[in-house]
């Protein structure tokens, strides 16, 4: 299939790069220049594609999405379908996909989840949306998810960016917890191999899976722990996750101590020379490719 897209950082270029390998054509374009942009203006990617047009953005959630939106409904059609790859509010997404409706465009918010080894692995993709969107494009969903991601489709509206969000909360908690308890083992008297520690917990542990396989990759690499500040970025899901969690009255009390833990990393040097602070920041830059600060 032809697919226009739009957005091309870390996330972006490697789908790009996956569809392209699995045979599909990409019309390309970027705010900044970027080697694999081959179109450039939006006016003229639009152009470029046959009806029923096929448009994905990966661009920052918020106002940058907000205003490739804006500029893509000058120029789409009627039965065109718009994807939202990037990691938006469910909230955003629903009344984006209310106002595309009206025109005719099928609009569909896609949670893509599976880090920077996802470009081999296959992604896992939430779907939210248009569903007759989602039946069209379900060849491009295979190629990106193959050989071991997949896809589902969720509902309407902001249903897949809602899975996204709630999956990226669980995702604090489980870091949070993992740097934690690696960060008691560290200080205890016995003066424990934490490679060997986590290379064991591999084996069929009720603690082994994905997140593990990469605190083994952090603690390979003592240079990478003993260079961290221990500052820890947030994106925001999991303040939403909060927020939506309390709207509802559901208890969060691990999700929302894991992004009290960030925060504070933020603010105060003895939660930044932490085990645990730089192990997360460690975590997020094996899984995600997340720059983390250096003392």
């Amino acid at each position: 299939m032809k697919i226009g897209f739009i957005g091309l950082g870390k996330m972006g270029s490697r789908i790009v790069q996956k569809l392209l390998r699995e045979g599909h054509e990409v019309v390309a374009w970027n705010r900044s220049d970027h080697k694999l942009k081959n179109v450039e203006t939006l006016e003229e990617l639009i152009r470029s594609l046959e009806k029923p047009r096929i448009v994905w953005t990966m661009v920052t959630a918020g106002e940058a999405t907000q205003n490739i939106l804006d500029e893509l409904s000058k120029f789409v059609e009627k039965d065109d379908i718009i994807i939202d790859g990037g990691n938006s509010r469910f909230k955003d997404t629903e009344k984006r996909f209310k106002d595309f409706k009206t025109k005719g465009i099928k609009f569909l918010g896609i949670g893509v989840s599976g880090g920077i080894i996802a470009f081999e692995n296959g992604y896992p993709l939430m779907v939210g949306g248009d569903k007759r969107g989602y039946d069209y494009i379900a060849p491009v969903l295979d190629s990106l998810s193959s050989p071991n991601g997949g896809h589902e489709y969720f509902g309407e509206g902001g249903a897949g960016h809602f899975v996204k969000m709630i999956h990226n909360g669980i995702e604090y908690g489980i870091m949070q917890s993992l740097g934690e308890g690696f960060g008691i083992l560290e200080k205890a008297e016995y003066n424990f191999d934490l490679v060997k520690v986590a290379k064991l917990w591999q084996k069929g542990t009720l603690v082994s899976g994905f997140m593990l396989d990469r605190v083994v990759e952090v603690l390979s690499n003592p240079s990478i722990l003993s260079s961290i500040d221990g500052y820890i970025e947030e994106s925001g899901e999991a303040k939403w996750t909060v927020d939506q969690a309390k709207e509802e009255g559901v208890p969060i009390d691990v999700i929302e101590k894991s992004l009290e833990f960030r925060r504070k990393s933020q603010k105060y040097k003895d939660v930044q020379n932490s085990f645990a602070a730089k192990m997360i920041s460690g975590l997020r830059n094996a899984f995600g490719g997340h720059e983390f600060k250096k003392k």
